[in-house]
């Protein structure tokens, strides 16, 4: 019997080193929660504007490591199979992302104009609009959106756990692995509808007046992107511990590198796509879009955007002896992470606020939230890493990795 396919304590995530993580992204989220605190009494405009920031990012890393983990599951390719326990604890982070999610109840008179009665009185296009903006229904789909969300990652992660469980019990494992497969093509269908109405309530009503038939797509990417991104850094740092010690290999991350590769072509295939197609049509109901964000510092943004998370990614993850090398993915990935930060400050800063012509400019406080959340999201993810091995030991997967020959670092 392989040493591997034994449960021991081996198999499970390193105490020393999760506890270690969660102490320092708790003391970064209070750093970042005190700044928080401080923000919502000076300027609770820009404190609603940039917790939907922070939130945006950060459930939009939970919900592309969720559709990881469903394409890893339907292809069978083994370029997921060693960041898949760290997918399936990013995924239980959707209860605490619901929790998160309160607060911005209670600001949508600061963050959406379809909320307000006096915006409503003068204004025909949210008035015809209002079949879909109403705050009850806004609210409703909010929890729509999570019901279907923790469903999918309650059975994948149940699912797991009992192919675990189901020991040298060579077709019970080949039957649980069917299941995951036959879950997973339905699963990407609603989570792809789910994140296309989410990304339509949460940040594109932020202005009503504009509309974009591609803006769910460029979320999809950009939530793949990042959860891509922020897996390949996981897989870096526990690369060094069992059991990933034994069995990861250059050949890994020069897979993942590839599909990192692959999401950068895609999220800026969505980005161009949409921008040619507006700019080219110049309709006055859709150009002002961005015009708002190609003038003032919104164009020096842009230009940040486009050289560091797209030319500069791009050129250096053709690169083969990069994608091999797990330090310098990692720096790679964590430059995408930033910049999807900055992406997504792009796209929702400039909208005009309720009440005002224009939206806010940066603020401390567009630091401040996404540290906050982040802080908190990452603690709870490394204790949801200690709940299972971190290999599946019992998919059919896991004895073609271990046959291999592996070169390492």
């Amino acid at each position: 019997m392989n040493a591997f396919t034994q449960p021991n304590f081996e198999l499970m995530a390193p105490r020393e080193l999760t506890g270690k993580m969660r102490r320092r992204s708790l003391l970064a989220g209070a750093i970042g929660a005190i700044a928080l605190l401080i923000g919502v009494f000076v300027d609770p405009a820009q404190f609603f504007r940039s917790y939907l920031l922070g939130y945006v990012l950060w459930i939009g890393i939970t919900l592309g490591c969720l559709a990881l983990l469903m394409l890893q599951h339907l292809s069978g390719g083994q370029w997921g199979f060693l960041i898949r326990r760290p997918c399936e604890a990013a995924t239980r982070n959707f209860l605490l992302m619901l929790v998160l999610f309160v607060p911005l109840f209670f600001g949508l008179g600061h963050l959406y104009h379809w909320s307000q009665a006096s915006e409503l009185a003068h204004d025909l296009v949210l008035r015809n609009k209002l079949i879909w903006l109403r705050t009850p229904w806004f609210v409703a789909r909010v929890f729509i959106y999570f019901f279907i969300w923790i469903a999918l990652s309650v059975v994948l992660n149940r699912l797991s756990l009992a192919q675990d469980r189901a020991g040298e019990d060579a077709p019970e494992r080949v039957s649980i692995r069917r299941t995951l497969q036959g879950i997973s093509g339905p699963g990407l269908v609603l989570w792809a509808l789910t994140v296309t109405f989410m990304s339509i309530d949460w940040v594109m009503s932020l202005d009503p007046h504009w509309a974009s038939t591609i803006y769910g797509l460029l979320f999809m990417a950009g939530q793949g992107l990042s959860a891509l991104a922020l897996m390949i850094v996981v897989l870096l740092i526990l690369r060094k511990y069992p059991p990933f010690a034994q069995i990861v290999a250059p050949v890994h991350f020069h897979d993942l590198g590839k599909l990192l590769l692959a999401f950068v072509m895609l999220w800026a295939y969505f980005a161009y796509s949409q921008f040619l197609i507006i700019w080219a049509g110049n309709l006055p109901e859709e150009i002002p879009w961005y015009l708002g964000r190609t003038h003032g510092g919104y164009r020096l943004v842009a230009f940040v955007i486009i050289l560091f998370h797209f030319a500069l990614p791009f050129a250096m993850l053709l690169s083969r002896d990069l994608k091999r090398n797990g330090r310098k993915l990692a720096l790679v990935a964590s430059l995408l992470i930033v910049m999807r930060w900055l992406d997504l400050f792009w796209l929702i800063a400039p909208n005009p606020l309720p009440g005002a012509a224009h939206g806010i400019g940066f603020s401390w406080m567009d630091i401040a939230a996404p540290l906050a959340i982040g802080g908190l999201w990452l603690a709870t993810f490394f204790w949801q890493l200690e709940a299972q091995p971190l290999v599946a030991v019992r998919d059919p997967l896991f004895s073609a990795l271990v046959a291999k020959e592996h070169v390492h670092d």
